[in-house]
Order: C-alpha cells, then structure tokens, then sequence
C-alpha cells in the first residue's frame, strides 16, 4: 500500500477502535461484550499456543538445570574452599595434627554420603547452657546455618542444630534423653526409633517386634522429610545387646554409639543433603578375620619300637661291624 493521505486516516482509525475496544473490555470485566471473541481466539490459538510450549519447555527445563548446577558447583566450590582455609588455620603442632586428622575423617564420610557440609569447631559444651548434653560450635547465620540442621563428624551422627545465632549454633547430641532420630539396619532395613541415654547407650525401638537382630549388627540414619531435621545414611552406631523379643508391636535393642560425646572437636553441619540416599554407603569397613593358623603335630614312635633290621628306629647298623665267632668252633 502506497503512504497516501487515505491509508494514513485509515491507520489512525484502525488504532483509535483498537483503544476503544481495550477500555471496553477493561469496564466490562467478565460481562465485556467481547468476551465471547476472547474465547473465540483462544479456542483457536491455544493448541498452537499449547505446541509452542511443548517445544521450548525442554529447551527452558535444560537451561534451568544448567543454571542450577551452576549453583550447585559454585556452592560446593565454596565450601571446599572453605574446608581448605580450616585446614591452614589449624597449623602443625601434635594437637592441630590430631584435628587435621579429625577433619580428613569427616570430609572423607561427607564425600561417601554426598553431603554439602560446612567445617566447625566445638567451643562450648553443656555446663553453661543447663543441663541437657548440648555444644556450641563456631558458625551461625551468617554462614547459612539454620535451626534442625544435621550435625555429624568423621565417625557418624553428632546431633541437631536446636538454636542459631549470628555466629554461633547450639547442637543437641545423639545422647541427650530429648533426642530421637528415626534409624534404619543395614542390611535388613528393618526401621526403629533411637533416643539418647546420656553415658548410656542408646535405646532404640525397632517397629517390627519380630525382627532379627543380633549384635555387632549396625544402624545409620532413616532421614526426614525435607531432610530435616536428618539427612539420610549417617552411621549411628552398633547393637550391643537385645531384649528378648516378648510378642509385643516393638522391639528394643541398645547401640553403642560411633561418636565419642564426651571428645567432640571438629564437626560439619549438613547445609546440603544428598540429591539420592546413600543407603549404607557411609558405614565404616567391617574388619576382616584374621586368618586361622593351623599347626599339625606328628607324635612321636612308641617307646622301644624295633626296627626291621634289630636296631633301635632311627639307629643305623654298622656295616663294619663283625659278627663275633662261635666260641664252640675254636680250634684247640
């Protein structure tokens, strides 16, 4: 179309209606008198609009994850980072080496479960915050730590993050008779409730009052939902005894647990669960049997057993030796 003086009028008017058609449908709401074209139009262009979607959903949904686990990386790059200057602060002297050793530990289970942990120090234990087993560790909001966040170390679960602060947590321990965390055995999956005892061991209840259990068998975490206040796999410890199963709903049995409570120094706080459950990956290694060492005897010979020849067994004849003459034979 040529840029006459008619087609700009009728441009001018195409736009005036335009705007007149919006401010109607605007004032009339759901009653606007061009609802029905509306209607019209998507009932039209929605399976295009629908196939449209269906095209670039994927090409979104794989961005997102892009973008996502660039977060991920960035995050878990962090924390290492992070683990790393803990190390360099904790020097070399006998002491420091025995924390290195804690933290090579506790980095080495977070790798087995695949858990986003951040590196923490015991400041304080429980005689200046009452009377529950409880510590404070060295890390609050600031860092991203939030109430009902898993705690563990290099041998298993330590506890829960009960209260934060902007520097400092409060952790309430596996032993505390206020604790209870949902377990799962190994093996047999066989599901349970274990409680703190204080000095005790803990006291588990297994929900099915016929399994089968034995010590030496061993618990690790069943995991929460949302992971929290748990994430799943964390060892717990091993079964030291088991009541006599009476035909009751439960079952108790007594574990002893894998952390030491009353040695606690360097501890991780789980600031990101595992994208799957580790299941019994972050047990320890049973120790082999050492092999059995058989030593076979072979008894000695009868007393004055003979051999064939006439001599003593193990004595040799002399093949020098003559027979003496027949002193009847002797001539005068």
């Amino acid at each position: 179309m040529r840029d006459t003086r008619e087609s700009r009028l009728l441009l001018v008017l195409l736009i005036v209606i335009a705007f007149a058609l919006i401010t109607v449908d605007i004032r009339g709401g759901q009653e606007s008198p061009v609802d029905g074209a509306r209607q019209a139009a998507a009932a039209v262009f929605g399976p295009v609009e629908n196939g449209v979607a269906a095209a670039v959903d994927p090409i979104g949904n794989a961005i997102g994850a892009v973008r996502d686990s660039g977060e991920r990386h960035t995050r878990i790059a962090a924390l290492e980072k992070e683990n790393a200057e803990l190390k360099a602060k904790l020097g070399s002297d006998d002491r420091n080496r025995n924390r290195l050793r804690e933290l090579d530990t506790m980095l080495k289970t977070a790798g087995a479960g695949q858990y986003g942990i951040k590196g923490a120090q015991v400041i304080a234990i429980g005689a200046a915050q009452g009377f529950s087993w409880t510590v404070t560790i060295d890390i609050g909001a600031r860092d991203g730590i939030q109430r009902d966040m898993t705690v563990l170390n290099g041998s298993g679960l330590v506890g829960r993050v009960t209260t934060v602060g902007p520097s400092t947590s409060t952790v309430l321990l596996a032993n505390d008779p206020d604790f209870t965390v949902g377990t799962r055995m190994e093996k047999s999956d066989e599901l349970g409730f274990a409680t703190g005892q204080g000095d005790r061991p803990l006291l588990v209840q297994l929900l099915n009052g016929k399994a089968k259990v034995k010590p030496g068998d061993r618990l690790v975490t069943f995991g929460s939902r949302a992971d929290k206040p748990f994430v799943p796999g964390v060892p717990v410890g091993e079964v030291v005894r088991v009541d006599p199963a009476g035909g009751g709903l439960t079952r108790n049995i007594y574990v002893r647990p894998y952390v030491g409570f009353t040695k606690l120094d360097i501890v991780g706080v789980v600031v990101q669960a595992p994208q799957s459950d580790p299941r019994d990956a972050v047990l320890p290694q049973k120790p082999k049997p050492a092999p059995t060492v058989t030593v076979t005897v072979t008894p000695p010979p009868p007393d004055g057993q003979q051999a064939a020849d006439g001599t003593a067994q193990g004595q040799k004849p002399n093949q020098n030796q003559q027979a003496p003459q027949d002193q009847g034979d002797a001539t005068p």
